[in-house]
């Protein structure tokens, strides 16, 4: 394990590389979740060693700023500057030119596919894979898991709101791409997807959405939804049974792209 730090616009950001022993696969990009207000690196770190150890992938996990004190897109230029960096290091970090996977958690699944967003515009970096664990994608209160009472658990309707007013107080960024990517036109040539969705989520809708729209756009996409399961659960590594089935579920699937091509993993 080692920190490196990062310059970004305006400041500078941790980078917590976990390498594992022996030939490394690829390397993993990852941002966590916390509404884009709460949360670092420290949470994601159990999920990381193990994503390492069962993939022989090394993770990068990203330290982007938070709001309210940095709004959108501080998040988002601060996900693609690690991105870049990583890119930029690959080699030494890998040991070779390994592929580039982009993963993240609610608010940092958001951040994952912005990202493959803007390497698609800009042609660079080549993204292989993209990692979405319910997702944010949109910023309608008002679908149906939304309003579900038996969904205001971990994470409640109220509090997606509380999250949306820090990071993006004006309501000026809440139809933009690079805030909810499902509004955006264009899905086709993203990178093939691993998408994991939990029942009892306010993000279920849109983040099941999006998979479709994915698919619809031709892009490769594998599922996985975990029904009894509540917003957060990906991440409770330790707690809950159903965190270490979908941390299997996704290691299993990432193993499983890198042997073979992406039309096979669509399913």
């Amino acid at each position: 394990m080692s920190d490196q730090v990062i310059a970004v616009s305006g400041g500078n950001i941790r980078v917590r590389l976990l390498v594992p022993r022996g030939s490394v696969r690829a390397v993993v990009v990852y941002y966590h979740g916390g509404g884009w207000v709460l949360g670092g690196i420290e949470q994601s770190e159990l999920f990381g060693r193990f994503l390492a150890d069962t993939t022989g992938c090394a993770v990068a996990l990203v330290d982007y700023r938070l709001a309210p004190e940095h709004r959108f897109p501080t998040a988002v230029n601060d996900a693609w500057a690690a991105l870049l960096w990583v890119h930029e290091h690959i080699e030494r970090i890998a040991g070779s030119a390994a592929p580039l996977i982009v993963g993240g958690d609610s608010a940092g699944g958001t951040l994952a596919a912005v990202v493959t967003h803007r390497a698609r515009e800009a042609a660079h970096p080549r993204i292989a894979l993209q990692l979405l664990v319910y997702p944010a994608t949109d910023s309608n209160f008002n679908r149906d898991s939304y309003l579900n009472s038996e969904n205001q658990l971990l994470v409640t309707r109220e509090t997606i709101i509380w999250f949306w007013n820090h990071y993006d107080p004006n309501r000026s960024a809440r139809t933009d791409i690079e805030a909810v990517p499902l509004h955006a036109p264009n899905l086709a040539e993203l990178p093939p997807a691993i998408v994991v969705t939990a029942e009892h989520d306010p993000l279920r809708d849109e983040a099941i959405e999006y998979a479709d729209r994915l698919r619809q756009a031709g892009v490769a996409v594998v599922s996985r939804h975990y029904e009894d399961q509540m917003h957060g659960f990906f991440t409770l590594f330790g707690v809950l049974p159903a965190s270490r089935s979908a941390l299997d579920f996704v290691a299993d699937e990432i193993v499983h792209f890198l042997t073979t091509t992406a039309k096979e993993i669509s399913r």
